[in-house]
């Protein structure tokens, strides 16, 4: 091979370059920065928290996703606790509760602290042994009691429940918590069984919060990293189980074989799931992406706050070259491409 194929032309970064100003016509305030993420799922800011174990857990999931980004949850955590972040993503908030958690009656007060505690929760619906709501335990009928080994058959609000038809809307809904006095109203069946579940604090969360992303239930979104091989795919398993909404194939170096491997496979399992392939530094990088499976492509080798391959060990290209091939191979594909990096270097 000769010396001028193995070396690459003019390559830049964001330091070479400054945005030349040009006549607009339009106002701050008109400008919207909604953004394709993947297929049919859409930012309102255009922002990824990076997964990293100092970054992005349920705190962050919920906080960005309120403001219209996205978290990637780390894999810095055993699969079970990685998913449970995920979970408390996909609890903390809902126009409607599809999928409430519930005790029973002979569950402990201590049992309900605990649950409460955990998902930062005021009150647990109560069902029998076949869904049937039988009453609800709220933080005002325990609150000058120790939790302990008491049962909750005997605090629990069990007489005069209000309760709402499956299809209730959410102005149907606020109106009935306003005229009851009530924060929590449980959404049952023709025979009784607890279906859903509405919260005051979820109506007001969605006006606080009017540039959120939520999924189709109207629950936070919420992505997750995994690596490569048979242990990122059983780590996937769960993941999908807690509700990801997005999976993001995190390696420092993608266009290798096991990576390109794991993502066609990650998509036979579970073709629905919108997958992010990464990071990818060149167009045919991208290209073997968007061919193996994946729904974005994320660009970028070494120029953040922790990871540093390119500066320290001189592997990898400019960060505005390398968005601008892969941009360019995404574009043919109508595929988005997202540009990776911190904050302590520009590229």
């Amino acid at each position: 091979m000769e010396i001028s194929e193995k070396v690459t032309g003019l390559a830049l970064t964001f330091d070479d370059v400054l945005l030349v100003p040009g006549f607009s016509s339009i106002l701050p305030a008109e400008v919207s920065l909604r953004t394709r993420l993947v297929r049919d799922i859409y930012l309102n800011v255009p922002v990824l928290s990076a997964a990293m174990d100092t970054v992005s857990e349920a705190k962050m999931g919920i906080g960005l996703a309120r403001l219209g980004g996205l978290a990637v949850i780390h894999r810095n955590l055993s699969p079970e606790e990685q998913a449970a972040e995920v979970d408390k993503v996909k609890r903390s908030e809902a126009g409607m509760i599809v999928d409430p958690i519930t005790l029973k009656a002979d569950n402990t007060l201590a049992d309900a602290e605990a649950i409460m505690s955990r998902y930062r929760i005021s009150g647990v619906p109560i069902t029998d042994d076949n869904g049937r709501l039988v009453g609800i335990l709220t933080n005002r009928d325990v609150r000058f009691v120790t939790p302990g080994a008491q049962k909750i058959a005997d605090y629990m609000t069990s007489q005069n429940l209000v309760t709402a038809p499956v299809g209730t809307t959410l102005p149907e809904a606020r109106e009935i918590l306003h005229t009851h006095r009530i924060e929590k109203l449980p959404l049952v069946d023709g025979d009784g069984r607890l279906k859903g579940l509405i919260t005051v604090k979820d109506i007001l969360k969605k006006i606080d919060y009017p540039d959120e992303v939520s999924d189709a239930n109207d629950r936070l979104l919420c992505a997750a990293a995994i690596g490569v091989g048979d242990k990122g795919l059983a780590r996937l398993e769960l993941l999908v189980r807690a509700g990801v909404d997005v999976v993001v194939i995190d390696t420092a170096h993608a266009h290798t074989a096991l990576v390109l491997k794991t993502l066609e496979e990650v998509k036979r399992r579970y073709p629905d799931l919108p997958v992010i392939g990464g990071n990818a530094a060149t167009a045919v990088g991208a290209r073997d992406l968007i061919n193996a499976g994946a729904d974005a492509v994320k660009v970028g080798i070494g120029a953040g706050s922790i990871c540093t391959t390119r500066i320290v060990a001189g592997a990898g290209v400019p960060q505005l070259t390398a968005v601008l091939e892969c941009a360019a191979e995404c574009h043919k594909h109508d595929i988005p491409c997202i540009a990776d990096g911190g904050i302590k270097y520009s590229g």
